[in-house]
């Protein structure tokens, strides 16, 4: 969580970081701050709300400056307030500090410094950052002379060494031209653009202004001046690292006309499924390159939110077409339960950012224990893309929206590429029937996104249940998971309470719950179960309970009768109807999030990468 740029050009640094700052809202929108160098001194600018606000207020923007970092705050230590944001300075603020992640031992290290004579402001658990370096920059508190180029690099080197947990941190001193940024656990990449240089937590802050960029991986540390970087390692051992060139593009990470980024996302969902499949299925067979999978006994996908939703359709996949055992762990539970993995298992994580902390850890518990390890995640160069013995890039491109949406359909998508790769080659068996619904499936997207009745009836349910404080979403078979993803997107964005469950479930308990103020939506596409969804319903109208089906057309009568209202659907293969059966839900979260008046791209609470514990 949290978003870090800091920038080295020529007067515009502070501009220009704050345009890549807005980029970066997504992962953490409590507060925000700025610390620009100006005439070799730091000024600190920041305040709780928004990006835009706090700009607006304290004209962030229009600050000359040859350097500056900036940060937008997701909260864990401190309340999110003017007193808490980044960044951070020393006792004399003549370092400042912007740090993402959890330092786990603050109080231990906040406790020994104060005890030095150093007096904190702050609640927040990064605090202790700015006063170690402070320590071993001055050599004393009380030493004004500039130092010798390096001499920060060389203190962070110090602090970070006492440092335990997770962390991405940012640095400048007065009377130098420099940024310093540290990594250990949580993202950072340096762009490097022409008479300007770039850190930050996602490249998409200097999308326009670099065209290379290079990644850091855990603790190693980066000098960056204009027009040149350096990199060492924990031992200050010089590190050459190669540069990757920077191919998003600004079309990419802006609206293009549509009201939200979910909702743009949303409609994106065919172009990001046909770039899934895009050399890696013909009509002949699968090409992915892919280790250790062949040979694996027994699949465990870990995951955390929408990605775990997807990992869940994975299993029924993966067992089904490639006769693979699977199992579904939570990722952040996974190291925590001692898990029986090892050589003869294949764990899988699955991730849209590439940094969730939590599979990060399950990943690298997985591999202490001997286990082969693939990844299936979005962003190239991520944490753990970097981790896994080999993976799947998605190639979705940028999710912006903090609630995920086109990268849960991408996922599906690869974990089905995957269980054909494994049957073909397994097995010895191209499952032409799964293979060719797969290439149809962007059209049958598009029809579901296209169809002006579909969306008609999805804004006309909207309408009628905004305002309802509960909701429950039901599916059977490989659709029970779409039922816990779309409940768990009116959650995210419509702060509607909403659960999802398999079907047959429902009479062991949360039937108690039906009355004519909770609305039921059923996933009741055509399938191997379909008569037992109809018996499900059944017993939700004799309860006066509200129904609202997703279904293939035409619609049985039955269904007619029974439900209150039907959004249609594309019929497509039972193994891929998930793909198809989640978007209207996606929608209805949207719609009735949008008629509350809510913030559906940044909804409170949450953020979009989730790289603290």
């Amino acid at each position: 969580m949290c978003g870090i740029v800091g920038c080295i050009s020529d007067g515009d640094a502070a501009s220009l970081c704050l345009e890549g700052l807005r980029r970066l809202e997504y992962r953490g929108y409590d507060s925000a701050g700025a610390a620009i160098v100006q005439d070799g001194a730091i000024k600190v600018l920041k305040d709780s709300g928004r990006i835009a606000d706090i700009n607006g207020r304290l004209k962030i923007s229009s600050q000359r400056s040859d350097v500056a970092i900036l940060h937008t705050r997701w909260a864990t230590h401190g309340a999110p307030n003017r007193q808490n944001a980044h960044p951070h300075t020393d006792c004399r603020g003549r370092i400042a500090i912007a740090h993402n992640g959890i330092i786990e031992n603050h109080a231990a290290l906040r406790k020994a410094l104060e005890a030095e004579g150093h007096t904190f402001s702050t609640e927040t658990d990064s605090e202790v950052i700015a006063h170690l370096l402070e320590k071993f920059y001055s050599g004393s508190r009380d030493d004004p002379r500039p130092k010798p180029r390096g001499f920060l690099v060389a203190a962070m080197q110090e602090a970070c060494s006492l440092l335990e947990g997770a962390y991405a941190i940012a640095a400048v001193a007065e009377g130098e031209e420099c940024i310093v940024a540290a990594r250990r656990g949580s993202p950072l990449v340096v762009g490097i653009g022409e008479g300007r240089m770039f850190v930050a937590s996602d490249p998409a802050a200097f999308v326009g202004h670099a065209d290379k960029m290079v990644f850091l991986d855990d603790n190693e540390i980066a000098e960056v001046r204009k027009g040149s970087y350096s990199i060492t390692n924990a031992r200050n051992e010089a590190v050459e690292k190669g540069t990757e060139a920077l191919t998003m593009t600004l079309e990419q990470i802006e609206k293009g006309g549509f009201r939200h980024f979910m909702l743009k996302e949303i409609f994106e969902q065919p172009e990001a499924l046909r770039n899934v499949l895009r050399g890696r299925l013909t009509g002949s067979g699968v090409k992915i390159s892919v280790e250790g999978v062949l040979n694996a006994k027994r699949i465990i996908l870990t995951a955390c939110g929408t990605s775990w939703h997807s990992a869940l359709i994975g299993k029924y996949l993966l067992e089904g077409i490639s006769g693979v055992p699977a199992e579904v762990d939570y990722a952040s539970e996974f190291r925590y339960r001692s898990p029986l993995v090892g050589p003869d298992d294949l764990v899988i994580a699955i991730s849209q950012s590439g940094e969730t902390a939590d599979t990060l850890a399950a990943i690298r518990e997985a591999k202490a224990r001997g286990a082969r390890t693939l990844g299936i995640v979005n962003v190239v160069g991520s944490s753990i893309a970097r981790e896994v013995g080999s993976g799947i890039y998605l190639h979705a491109g940028p999710e912006t929206g903090v609630a995920s949406t086109k990268a849960f359909t991408a996922q599906v998508a690869a974990l089905c590429l995957l269980a054909l790769h494994i049957k073909q080659h397994k097995i010895g068996v191209f499952d032409s029937r799964i293979a060719k619904g797969l290439m149809e499936l962007p059209d049958r997207l598009s029809e579901t996104l296209n169809g002006s009745a579909g969306i008609a009836s999805i804004e006309a349910v909207a309408r009628e249940f905004a305002n309802h404080r509960n909701f429950l979403y039901l599916g059977r078979g490989i659709n029970f998971p779409v039922a816990l993803e779309g409940a768990l997107k009116l959650k995210e964005i419509s702060y509607i309470h909403a659960e999802g469950y398999p079907a047959a479930e429902m009479k062991h308990g949360p039937i108690a719950l039906i009355d004519r103020d909770m609305p039921v939506l059923f996933i009741a596409t055509e399938n191997g179960s379909f008569s037992k969804i109809l018996s499900n319903m059944e017993e939700v109208r004799a309860r006066g309970g509200r129904i609202i089906a997703v279904a293939n057309e035409p619609a049985p009568e039955q269904l007619k009768r029974i439900a209150e209202h039907i959004i249609f659907v594309p019929k497509t293969i039972e193994e891929l109807s998930p793909i198809v059966s989640v978007i209207p839900l996606q929608l209805l979260a949207y719609h009735i999030a949008d008629l509350k008046g809510l913030d559906v791209d940044c909804p409170r609470n949450l953020a979009k990468a989730v790289s603290v514990e």
